[in-house]
C-alpha cells in the first residue's frame, strides 16, 4: 500500500505532462501546412495516413503491453520518438516527410494509451481501477489544457515553431515522472487482468484466482466488446475531423489568428473534459457506463449542427463544449468498460487496443472524408454529415441495451456484469 501511494503522485504527474507530448503539433498541423500553401484535401488525407498507421498498430501494441514488464521504458521510448517524429517536419514540409512523420507519432500514439492503462491497472488493480483513470483522465486534460494555452501564446508570440520545443520540454518531464513510479509497485498480472476478481452483489471482493491469459478468441467471441468498438467507431467517423476542419474553417473565414484560435478550441473543450472527466468517474460508479456513453453519443449530433451554423470566433464555446462532453465521458467509460468485459481474461491492454483500432477505422476515415467534403460543398453542410454519423452510434446503443447495460453494470444492482465471452 505504501508503495501503491508513493506511484499515484508521479502517475498524475506523468498523465499531466503526457498529453502535450501525445498531442505535439497535431491540433496545429492544419494551420502550419495552410501557412506553407497547402489545401483542406491534403491536409486531410496526411491525417489519414497516419491514423490508418496508428488503427493498424494498435491492436498489437496492446499486446506487447500485456506481456512486457518494462512499462516505464516503453512510455520514455514511445514519448521521445512523438517529439522526433513531430520535430521532422520543421525540415520538410513536403507530403510525404509530413506524412511519415504522422505515421511515426500515430504507432507511438497508439502503444502510449494501453502503456499508461496498464501502468495504472497495475498500480489500483481492478476495484481501484474505474476511479483512478477518471483522475487520470482529468490530469491529462488539464495537460491538454496548459499545453495548449501556452502553444497558442509561444504560437503568436514566436511562431509556430515553438510549438515543437514546448512539446519536447513536456516531454523531458513526461520522463522524470515516469521514473519516479517504483517499478515494484506495477503488478504485471494486474496490468493485464490475468487476475479475475469476483464481487459479490454488495459490491465486496470474493475469490480471486490467478488465471493464464486466455486465447485471442475471447475478444471475438465478446458481445459487449464488439458493439462498444461498432458505436465508437461511428462515433469517430464524425467526430475525427471536428476539431481541425472547424479550426479550418473559422480561419478560412478570417475569424481568428490561426495559432490562438486553434489553441482556444483546444483549450475550450479540455477544460470541459476536466469537468466531465469526474462526472462520468462518478456515475459510472453509481449506474455503470452505459448511461455515460449513450451521453457521449447524444453530444456529436448537436455539436455537428452548431458547428454547421456557428462558423464564428465566438462558436467555438459551444462547439468545443460538446466536444469536451463527448470525448471526456467516454475517456473515462470506454477504459473500465474494457477492463470490466475482460476481467479475468488477460487480455485487457490487448482488447483496449481492438477497440481502439476498430474506432481507428472512423477517425481515421473522418478527415479525408470531411476535407473533401469541405472542399467540394462547404463546411457547413460537411459539419451536418459528419455529425449525423452518431446517430448509428446511439442505434447500436439502444438497440442492444440488455448486452451493454449487463457488460457495464456495478455491482450490487439488479444486473450483473456479463461474462467475456
Amino acid at each position: 500500500m505504501d508503495r501503491q501511494r508513493r506511484a499515484l503522485v508521479p502517475l498524475g504527474f506523468l498523465n499531466f505532462f503526457m498529453a502535450d507530448v501525445q498531442a505535439g503539433i497535431g491540433p496545429f498541423l492544419g494551420v502550419f501546412l495552410i501557412a506553407h500553401g497547402w489545401q483542406s484535401g491534403p491536409i486531410g488525407s496526411v491525417m489519414t495516413i497516419g491514423g490508418i498507421a496508428g488503427m493498424i498498430m494498435t491492436a498489437p501494441a496492446g499486446a506487447f503491453i500485456d506481456e512486457t514488464k518494462r512499462k516505464r521504458t516503453c512510455v520514455i521510448v514511445l514519448g521521445i520518438c512523438t517529439v522526433l517524429a513531430s520535430m521532422i517536419i520543421l525540415t520538410s514540409q513536403t507530403f510525404w516527410v509530413v506524412a511519415l512523420s504522422q505515421v511515426a507519432t500515430a504507432i507511438a500514439g497508439a502503444a502510449i494509451g494501453p502503456a499508461l492503462n496498464g501502468i495504472t491497472l497495475g498500480i489500483v488493480r481492478q476495484a481501484g481501477f474505474n476511479r483512478q483513470n477518471g483522475y487520470n483522465q482529468a490530469l491529462n486534460h488539464a495537460g491538454n489544457l496548459v499545453g495548449a494555452g501556452l502553444s497558442g501564446w509561444l504560437g503568436w508570440a514566436y511562431g509556430l515553431t515553438a510549438v515543437f520545443w514546448l512539446a519536447a520540454v513536456f516531454g523531458v518531464f513526461s520522463i522524470i515522472s515516469v521514473l519516479m513510479i517504483p517499478r515494484e509497485a506495477i503488478d504485471d498480472d494486474e496490468a493485464r487482468g490475468a487476475v479475475h476478481v469476483v464481487t459479490d452483489p454488495q459490491g465486496k471482493t470474493g475469490s480471486v484466482e490467478q488465471r493464464k491469459a486466455s486465447g485471442f478468441g475471447v475478444l471475438a467471441d465478446s458481445k459487449p466488446l464488439l458493439l462498444l468498438a461498432g458505436a465508437l467507431a461511428l462515433f469517430h467517423l464524425g467526430n475525427g475531423a471536428m476539431l481541425p476542419l472547424f479550426g479550418l474553417a473559422v480561419v478560412a473565414a478570417k475569424q481568428g489568428d490561426p495559432a490562438g484560435f486553434v489553441a482556444l478550441t483546444i483549450v475550450v473543450a479540455q477544460a470541459t473534459m476536466i469537468i466531465t472527466s469526474l462526472i462520468a468517474m462518478h456515475v459510472a460508479e453509481k449506474r455503470g457506463q452505459w448511461l455515460v456513453l449513450l451521453i457521449s453519443f447524444i453530444a456529436l449530433p448537436v455539436r455537428g449542427f452548431v458547428a454547421a451554423h456557428l462558423i464564428t470566433s465566438w462558436g467555438v464555446y459551444p462547439v468545443q463544449i460538446l466536444d469536451g462532453i463527448g470525448a471526456g465521458l467516454q475517456s473515462v467509460a470506454v477504459p473500465a468498460l474494457v477492463a470490466r468485459i475482460l476481467n479475468g481474461t488477460g487480455r485487457i491492454n490487448v482488447g483496449q487496443g481492438v477497440v481502439m483500432t476498430v474506432q481507428g477505422v472512423g477517425a481515421s476515415l473522418s478527415p479525408a472524408i470531411g476535407g473533401w467534403l469541405a472542399q467540394e460543398i462547404g463546411y457547413s453542410a460537411m459539419f451536418m454529415i459528419l455529425g449525423s454519423f452518431a446517430f448509428g452510434s446511439i442505434a447500436l446503443w439502444v438497440g442492444f441495451h440488455g448486452v451493454l447495460r449487463a457488460a457495464s453494470a456495478v455491482p450490487g444492482l439488479d444486473v450483473a456484469p456479463a461474462a467475456p465471452s
